[in-house]
């Protein structure tokens, strides 16, 4: 059972967002000689399980062969990690073949940015080990600059909208 380090969060997402939850398999090299998942192997299991709410998060109506909150970005263009903050509320301990759960979703819409929240879990019914947010920038290579996002990836991630995560700061 994980050692609780301070009160989780409570997340209250508005009543139209979704939450896309994933599961993380630690590895054997993400632990440290105390048995437990380290601080910055948490952040990567949360980049990890970013990358598939990107990529992968189940959208109604997608084009043939259009897949995730991005399938709409223009050629040439890609998220960048512009921040992250988290915080950890347990100790997340190693235990073979049983994976992290991560749930995600949208918790800022800006004009080229969007922030990602998410709570990451050690058990299914346990509260969050870590909270985390994660402010990514459309970045156009070509222009070299912040890509606007269009009406339709607007649309996309507030299908996912909910509210931030609460820090205890």
């Amino acid at each position: 059972m994980p050692a609780t380090l301070g009160p989780a969060p409570v997340r209250q997402t508005s009543p139209m967002g979704e939450t896309f939850t994933t599961e993380i398999q630690a590895r054997y090299r993400d632990i440290n000689l105390a048995g437990h998942v380290d601080n910055v192997e948490a952040v990567r299991v949360l980049d990890e399980a970013r990358y598939e709410f990107l990529r992968f998060a189940p959208l109604p109506g997608l084009p043939a062969g259009g897949t995730g909150l991005l399938h709409a970005v223009d050629e040439g263009v890609s998220e960048l990690v512009a921040s992250q903050s988290i915080e950890y509320h347990g100790e997340m301990r190693f235990v073979p073949y049983q994976p992290f759960l991560a749930s995600l979703w949208v918790s800022r819409i800006g004009r080229s940015s969007f922030t990602v929240a998410a709570e990451l879990r050690v058990e299914a019914d346990g509260g969050p080990a870590a909270v985390w947010e994660c402010v990514n920038v459309l970045w156009d290579h070509a222009a070299q600059s912040a890509w606007p996002l269009s009406d339709g990836v607007r649309a996309d991630l507030e299908r996912y909208l909910g509210e931030p995560v609460r820090f205890r700061r």
